[in-house]
């Protein structure tokens, strides 16, 4: 099973599509209701439904999750009959499989209770028809060019007491999503030369981003979030939220945290734990996303794809 531990939650969306080819005297018996084992319609929707909800007990390498709804729609023609399901999660990973399965399934309970009359009746296939969430729709990478430096702040490693970790793996991950390091240096938690150093990022250098790492804590020398509070033209908090609610759910420390986030000029500062594992954990709940907010910063306002899907008539349940 593939490890999903350090993904976070998102709408999950999936359409499917199977097509089942019969007769022009089965679609009569189906629209007149004369067939004997039941409304195979009603059936096939019960069907998928039980399909989606238990697909990691069939399929092996799907995780179980907790699926929202369960859709089913229905296209009659004179020889097909088309069933499209949908399939919502607030979860970790994709629900296409639960989508697919519950396609296939409600196709062959179709296929069960009319073969005794159509013996030419075929399933002709199962399709995925579309997806949203998660990295097909929040991991875009981001067409504006982005420039950042990094800011470890930490009284021992700028003595050269202990060796700068995270300071490193902010510059590799930011790197892996595009983004141009400018700038990397180590300081002391004097929250004077924080302050200084900040607005030289922000003011004299008018860079795009900001990434400090330590300094977040209740300690005497933990100055970053009050330097940065006091320099931001406003707070954004719902960045640091984001990642002290992912970081809660894997440690009860996380709520430790002081860190902020806020904008001065146009320049994003977000500040970031000491820890290498924290600053790990911060990227998975902040990044890619947040990368969205330099169009934002820029007037360019919320961008994200959007999809479209043909509606079929029918009923939900």
């Amino acid at each position: 099973m593939i490890d999903i531990s350090h993904k976070i939650k998102t709408l999950r969306t999936a359409i499917a599509q199977a097509t089942l080819k019969v007769s022009p005297e089965t679609i009569a018996r189906i629209r007149s209701n004369r067939v004997p084992k039941g409304n195979p319609l009603e059936v096939a929707k019960v069907a998928a439904v039980q399909a989606a909800k238990n697909t990691s007990d069939i399929i092996p390498y799907c995780h179980p999750l907790p699926v929202d709804f369960v859709g089913v729609e229905y296209s009659i023609g004179k020889r097909i009959i088309e069933i499209r399901t949908t399939v919502k999660a607030i979860y970790k990973t994709g629900v296409e499989m639960e989508a697919l399965t519950a396609a296939s399934v409600a196709a062959l309970t179709m296929y069960d209770m009319l073969k005794m009359f159509d013996d030419e009746m075929e399933i002709t296939g199962v399709k995925l028809i579309s997806k949203t969430g998660g990295k097909s729709e929040y991991g875009k990478p981001v067409s504006l060019p982005v420039r950042a430096a990094v800011l470890v702040l930490s009284d021992s490693i700028s003595s050269g007491r202990k060796e700068d970790q995270s300071g490193k793996l902010i510059q590799e991950r930011l790197k892996n999503f595009g983004v141009k390091v400018i700038d990397y240096r180590v300081i002391s938690d004097d929250r004077e030369k924080i302050e200084m150093q900040l607005k030289n990022y922000a003011d004299k250098r008018k860079l795009d981003l900001v990434v400090t790492t330590g300094g977040t804590g209740f300690g005497p020398r933990d100055n970053t979030p009050d330097a940065v509070a006091n320099l931001v033209d406003y707070e954004i908090p719902g960045i640091a939220e984001a990642a002290r609610v992912y970081g809660q759910e894997r440690t009860p420390l996380a709520m430790l945290s002081r860190a902020k986030t806020g904008i001065r000029g146009t320049t994003l500062i977000i500040n970031m734990p000491g820890s290498r594992k924290a600053v790990a954990e911060s990227f998975e709940a902040l990044f890619p996303a947040v990368l969205h907010s330099f169009a934002m910063i820029a007037g360019g306002g919320h961008f994200r794809q959007r999809r479209t899907n043909r509606r079929l008539k029918g009923n939900n349940f």
